[in-house]
């Protein structure tokens, strides 16, 4: 890592350092002559050299108790030994003993040698940048001077080396290309590398060197002889020379530290400037260069070096302002980016690498980073003057983004590998559960660590990193959405988690940004919401559709199975019911049991659908009962009786109730045994308690919306079942009403409707049909839940009184009354009611009473003669007075209610009549036939 380039000359750094010291001797140098030192050697190669009192170099200093103006500068704390020799006065070592005892590598040439130039350059009378120091040295040292030839050799193509690095390949002056002087130069150099250039006095070749040489330094840009000679002040052998220099501010013995009399050292080095062809800038550029190596050079464990290369970045900055030399630009860039390289190398993950405990060292970093980039844009890199806080904003926006990046996919790595490792133990979150805490970890420890320091030169540091981390864990739950076909716990913990961490993530951005220019849109609008909650919305949906899908095939299935047997369960409730009822209650405690926040809004979406898979119960299961109507007979046109009708009867009975097209068996006991008496009270039962379970559902719905949180949205489950409640309800209605017209008009048809009253009425009494029917008000009490039973009976006991109407009214072929019959019938129906009294154990006697007045009313009628029922049945009749005696009137409109006022009912008492009068009256008035065995059948409703 080097930023001044290559030398394009094998030279070593042993070589360079040799130069180097002797320039910065020879520089120092006093204009006196001094005495030339003596260098002993002994076997073990342990040179060293003895100075004489009156030898010019610089001696100790004596310190003063001023501390380094230089480190104070540069942020760097006194070393403790500079601060004790400060305190005490004592004198610390010399200023040029540092770069001798640099020069002293382990083997023992270059240490001799810097000792031998030393004591040359000494003795040198003229001033050091007037001559080509090398060239003077060469003409004073002899092989004899040296230990061996060889090491003289190596020490004279050393030289050599020198004067083709700093003369030929980066000379001050560039090279016309055909300058033969130029070309000798090589050629004696040429030479040289194959032998040895004699440096005697008479010697031609090193005659002819010097001419070279010497013309080639005292160039100058207008042609003239140069009082300086330019030998070592081409870029960038005068910068490799100079950063070892200023690398002999450096203690050997702690690399780290600067040595105490660093000042004085410097003001020593500046004395090369004019040799190297150094100035401020370029002093201040390879200053910042050698303390930023040194930190890296050191392992980096001297955070302070790097602080000061920092500062001392500072002033690089003022600097590449005001100057607009190229070659100084091209070497800033070429430093600064390298230096750049390295920061952003560390910033890009600087995750990694800062902690709370070192995130003082990312200040520096960024510091440097930044500054780094702010000049390099300045001066080059983007060709034009931005806005300097653009740039450094710009960069640590790109830190920010890739640092959390690299961090946020650690984590999901350090997750997946968690899970691999421990996939036999059960864990009882998903991965990308445990991934959402570890990224909201991470934006808190942003915030808290890195933000405060990032801060500075982007003002929305947090707002960028919790935008990074929000869009990295949309990728991977993008990802799990997709792979999800249905609800599962996993699915819900995930994308609550993902709810979680957006949320914060949103806070904590939102808070960041709420001061900038736009108020944080930009970053906001980054951060497309996961819209977890509307994924989880179309999940429990999917979930509800198939638990109300499955519930709804499980009806179909298994009602066709249903055979509504009473003997199970107690006749209490339908095997299908209880299944029914529990898969609604389960479906509901797992709707209660997903941890999901939305149950008070997808709550109705469920229990509608429970509730239409239970409308569907509860009409399959009313189905095929049938209805009042069903079992209901029509009521038959009125026809006349006749006196030999009575007789008839006994050679064919008439079934009242039987109308065309009817089959016989209808009333018969050989029915479909599936509606029975039993199998309908047991529908009945399940309707009830189906009704009862609904209700309690409810109530324990809305418990669990409070106990899951919801106080507030607890009336959200109220009525939700509503419909199904109606119709059991209405079920219930239905169904008892069909049991009941099933049981006088069907079940007991042989013994109420085909036998009461036909022929001799005094033989065909209601007793029979009191005693068949009191076994199904039996069977009723035992089956039916005691909650719906008297609705049962009551619509049994409304049946029976209709019926008892219908064989009264009912103008039926083998029915005839006489007015005496009257009182037969009032017994027997009084039978009848006090049946459903039951000695006050049935039915109320109110209740009994309000509906046998439709029945009782009538006996007025049944008792009145024919001539008293003809008057009022022509007073009942409108405009029958009127009416001619030779015009027929139209019958009375049957009105469904039969009162003793009614005219149609008056009609049918009279049509029932067995009396000469009734009939002449009824043939006259409304030529009604007679009744004919052939024709006394009529169609039912």
């Amino acid at each position: 890592m080097d930023p001044f380039g290559k030398l394009g000359v094998d030279l070593s750094p042993s070589e360079l350092r040799e130069t180097a010291y002797e320039i910065l001797v020879g520089a120092c140098r006093s204009t006196g002559s001094g005495r030339r030192l003596t260098y002993v050697s002994n076997s073990s190669s342990k040179e060293r050299y003895q100075q004489p009192p009156s030898s010019p170099l610089p001696h100790r200093s004596i310190r003063t108790s001023a501390a380094s103006k230089v480190k104070k500068a540069l942020g760097l704390k006194p070393d403790m030994k500079e601060s004790e020799e400060n305190n005490s006065g004592e004198p610390g070592s010399g200023v040029m003993e540092t770069p001798r005892e640099r020069g002293a590598e382990p083997r023992g040439h270059s240490s001799f040698v810097f000792v031998l130039s030393f004591s040359c350059i000494l003795q040198l009378g003229r001033r050091t940048e007037s001559m080509v120091l090398p060239l003077e040295l060469l003409h004073h040292f002899r092989s004899s001077d040296f230990t061996s030839r060889q090491e003289y050799e190596t020490w004279q193509r050393k030289t050599l080396k020198i004067f083709e690095a700093g003369l030929l390949i980066h000379p001050y002056l560039p090279h016309d290309k055909s300058e033969t002087v130029a070309q000798r130069l090589r050629q004696v150099l040429q030479t040289a590398s194959e032998k040895p250039i004699e440096t005697g006095k008479f010697s031609e070749s090193m005659h002819i060197l010097s001419d070279v040489v010497t013309s080639l330094a005292c160039r100058s840009f207008d042609g003239s002889v140069s009082d300086i000679c330019h030998w070592a002040d081409g870029i960038p052998l005068n910068l490799h020379l100079y950063r070892i220099l200023l690398e002999a501010c450096f203690d050997l013995n702690d690399e780290t530290s600067l040595i105490e009399e660093v000042d004085e050292l410097l003001e020593q080095i500046k004395k090369t400037w004019l040799i190297l062809g150094i100035n401020q800038e370029f002093h201040n550029l390879c200053f910042l260069w050698v303390l930023f190596h040194q930190y890296i050079a050191t392992g980096e464990i001297e955070d302070d070096l790097l602080l000061a290369a920092d500062r001392m970045m500072v002033e690089v900055e003022k600097d590449a302002n005001s100057t607009h030399d190229p070659e100084y630009s091209k070497i800033l860039n070429s430093t600064l980016s390298l230096m750049l390289d390295w920061a952003e190398k560390r910033l890009r993950q600087y995750h990694d690498i800062f902690y709370r405990g070192n995130i003082e060292l990312m200040r520096s970093v960024l510091s440097l980073g930044a500054s780094a980039a702010k000049i390099l844009a300045i001066s080059h890199e983007y060709g034009k003057k931005r806005n300097e806080l653009d740039v450094a904003c710009s960069r640590v926006d790109a830190y920010i983004r890739s640092s959390v990046r690299i961090a946020f996919s650690q984590e999901r790595e350090k997750v997946i590998s968690g899970r691999k490792s421990s996939r036999k133990q059960q864990s009882p979150l998903p991965a990308l559960s445990i991934l959402a805490q570890n990224t909201l970890d991470l934006a808190f420890t942003e915030k808290e660590i890195y933000s405060p320091i990032l801060k500075r030169w982007h003002p929305l540091a947090t707002g960028v990193a919790v935008a990074t981390l929000h869009a990295c864990y949309a990728i991977e739950l993008q990802k799990f959405v997709s792979s999800i076909s249905e609800l599962n716990p996993e699915a819900i913990q995930v994308l609550l988690a993902a709810e979680k961490l957006e949320k914060e993530l949103v806070e904590m951005a939102v808070a960041d940004v709420v001061e900038s220019e736009d108020g944080g849109k930009a970053i906001i609008q980054e951060m497309s919401p996961y819209e977890a909650e509307a994924v989880m919305n179309n999940l429990v949906k999917s979930w509800i559709l198939t638990r109300v899908d499955r519930l709804s095939e499980w009806v179909d299935r298994n009602l066709q199975l249903e055979d509504w047997n009473p003997q199970v369960n107690k006749g209490r409730f339908a095997p299908s019911a209880v299944e029914v009822l529990r898969i609604l209650d389960e479906t509901l405690e797992a709707f209660f049991l997903l941890p999901i926040p939305m149950h008070p809004v997808l709550l109705p979406e469920l229990m509608g659908g429970l509730d239409k898979c239970l409308q569907n119960y509860i009409v399959k299961t009313k189905s095929g009962c049938g209805s009042r109507l069903t079992f209901t007979p029509t009521l038959p046109p009125p026809t006349r009786c006749t006196t030999s009708s009575k007789l008839a009867a006994f050679k064919v009975k008439d079934r009242l109730f039987m109308g065309p097209g009817r089959k016989s068996q209808v009333y018969g006991r050989n029915g479909d045994d599936s509606f029975s008496v039993p199998r309908l009270c047991l529908r009945i039962n399940t309707l009830y308690n189906i009704r009862k379970e609904l209700e309690a559902l409810e109530k324990r719905t809305m418990v669990n919306l409070r106990n899951s949180g919801f106080p507030d949205d607890q009336n959200v489950a109220n009525g939700k079942l509503a419909i199904s409640i109606a119709s059991c309800t209405e079920g219930i209605l239905q169904i008892s009403e069909a049991t009941a017209y099933k049981i006088v008009f069907h079940d007991l048809g042989h013994v109420f409707g085909d036998y009461l009253y036909i022929g001799d009425i005094s033989s065909s009494r209601i007793e029979p049909f009191l005693q068949e029917l009191e076994q199904n008000l039996e069977v009723i009490s035992l089956t039916v839940h005691d909650r719906v039973r008297t609705r049962v009976i009551t619509d049994v006991m409304k049946a029976s009184f209709e019926g008892f109407l219908l064989v009264l009214l009912g103008c039926g072929h083998s029915r005839a009354f006489t007015q005496h019959d009257a009182s037969i019938m009032e017994e027997d129906f009084k039978f009848l009611a006090d049946l459903f009294w039951s000695n006050g154990d049935g039915l109320p006697a109110d209740l009994i009473d309000k509906l046998s007045h439709s029945v009782t009313s009538l006996f007025s009628l049944l008792r009145a003669d024919t001539a008293s029922l003809i008057e009022q049945l022509k007073r009942a009749t409108p405009d029958s007075n009127g009416t001619s005696a030779k015009l027929r009137l139209p019958l009375p409109p049957v009105t469904g209610q039969w009162r003793p006022t009614d005219p149609n009912t008056i009609l049918r008492v009279l049509c029932n009549r067995n009396d000469k009068t009734a009939s002449k009256f009824l043939k006259k008035t409304y030529d009604l036939p007679k009744r004919s065995k052939h024709n006394s059948s009529y169609d039912a409703l």
